[in-house]
């Protein structure tokens, strides 16, 4: 597949090439220097073992006769050393049987080297060879050279170096290896992961990132696990707001619907059956306007379009204001608002999303609240002054304390027969939360199975005549 634009590296190749360049980086840095270290050492040894050698037949010279002398020298020619003793014109002297007049043209390099130094011998290359020489007092006066053929040395460097290609070699193919199943091994995992997203993506919420052999993958695992989760549950409850609003649409605009062909068909020409058709459309299309509403406050508050604009703001008459709107269910359907409710009581937020907040929340209680149709409303001061606490609560067959959670959730309704004479979508408490959220106010629910739910909202406490900020 050709790309437009540059082409991702595959990460099984791109760690493969990091691995054996690695590899080979270090075989080359070890065997070089292991190559410089052996060579370095047995140039040191050829040294010292020639001193040692020269030293040795010097102090020998001086106890033993020529014959002896002569087949000691012999003696290390075995080990690839040659020692002669030269007389100064350059003849060797010993060993007997020696190619004679072969120092004829280097004594003199000799000499001048032992002249040139104070400790009475010199080691020196020249001619591939390593030698010693120092004067010895033998024939009135000669000088012993001893001579160690580099050639030997290099010829054992050449067979080293091969050896080191050859532990390369075999080290490079163990390291491809090695470096294809670790790259192999880390690549399925990542590939493992694309392939069940790819699934997911195309809808699949049955499908399982797992992957827990390495942490930083199992550490993505669970990530991806938890994004599929909440998707899932996302889908969920957008499917059940779906059929929700779907159902609480279908049911005002049949209405609607129903009441104006009563009115063009019927009522037209009675006034006061005429006036209940329209009250029950102009109350229906209230009812849709309150379901439009939600769903756009909740996009809005989610979105954060809807910023927070604090104000200072008496608290106490706010709540009379919104608690006076909920006549009519007194009026038409007995229900009763107890209130318990200090007097002058003022807190800074924004008082539209506030309002959104305590109204939710009465329209909640209303919902849920029992036979009695009782709702009690508390606004009360801390004793310290510094906080107020607004408490709804119904009378209602509570809340499972494994349902608590969910309920601040998008969507989320306790599935649970209940009148609704304020009609709502499931999304009143998603918004309730989302504001006070953004106002950093505390809040909360208590409940329990039989006896009602408890809703609280902790404002902060600000004199009437605060400066604004």
């Amino acid at each position: 597949m050709k790309c437009r634009t540059k082409c991702p590296k595959s990460i099984n190749k791109v760690l493969l090439k990091y691995f054996l360049l690695l590899a080979v980086l270090l075989t080359v840095l070890v065997e070089v220097v292991c190559f410089f270290f052996v060579k370095s050492s047995m140039d040191a040894q050829a040294r010292d073992r020639l001193t040692h050698t020269g030293s040795e037949i010097s102090a020998f010279i001086k106890t033993a006769d020529e014959k002896e002398i002569s087949e000691y020298m012999r003696g290390y020619a075995k080990d690839g050393i040659n020692v002669y003793i030269v007389a100064p014109d350059g003849e060797v002297l010993l060993p007997f049987g020696a190619t004679e007049g072969e120092w004829s043209g280097e004594i003199d390099g000799v000499i001048n080297r032992l002249n040139s130094v104070s400790g009475g011998s010199v080691l020196y290359a020249e001619n591939s060879n390593l030698n010693y020489a120092t004067a010895v007092d033998y024939g009135g006066g000669s000088f012993l050279v001893a001579s160690y053929s580099l050639k030997i040395i290099r010829s054992a460097m050449k067979v080293l170096l091969g050896y080191f290609i050859i532990a390369g070699v075999v080290v490079l193919l163990v390291a491809v290896l090695v470096s294809y199943t670790i790259s192999q091994k880390l690549s399925d995992g990542v590939k493992n992961l694309s392939t069940t997203a790819v699934r997911f993506s195309k809808g699949d919420f049955n499908v399982n990132f797992a992957n827990a052999e390495y942490k930083e993958l199992a550490d993505l695992s669970d990530t991806l696990n938890s994004v599929r989760d909440e998707v899932k549950k996302s889908g969920d409850f957008q499917r059940e707001l779906l059929a929700n609003v779907s159902h609480d649409l279908k049911t005002p605009l049949t209405m609607i619907k129903a009441y104006a062909s009563m009115i063009r068909e019927i009522s037209g020409d009675n006034p006061e059956k005429r006036e209940k058709h329209l009250q029950v459309i102009i109350d229906e299309a209230d009812r849709l306007t309150g379901l439009v509403n939600d769903v756009l406050s909740v996009s809005k508050v989610n979105s954060g379009l809807d910023a927070i604009n604090p104000k200072v703001f008496n608290l106490t008459e706010f709540l009379y204001g919104i608690i006076n709107k909920f006549d009519y269910l007194q009026e038409t359907q007995d229900y009763k608002f107890m209130v318990d409710i200090d007097a002058n009581l003022y807190t800074r937020a924004d008082e539209e999303k506030i309002g959104q907040v305590i109204y939710n929340l009465m329209g909640n209680a209303v919902n849920y609240t029992g036979e009695d149709k009782t709702v009690y409303i508390s606004l009360k001061k801390s004793l310290t002054d510094e906080r107020i606490k607004l408490t709804i609560k119904d009378t209602g067959k509570g809340i499972a304390k494994d349902e608590l959670p969910e309920i601040w959730n998008r969507y989320y309704r306790v599935k649970e027969n209940h009148s609704r004479p304020v009609k709502g979508t499931g999304l009143g408490l998603n918004i309730v939360k989302i504001i006070l959220e953004n106002h950093s106010f505390d809040f909360g629910v208590e409940s329990e199975i039989g006896k009602g739910s408890s809703f609280w909202v902790d404002f902060p406490a600000v004199p009437e005549k605060i400066e604004m900020q």
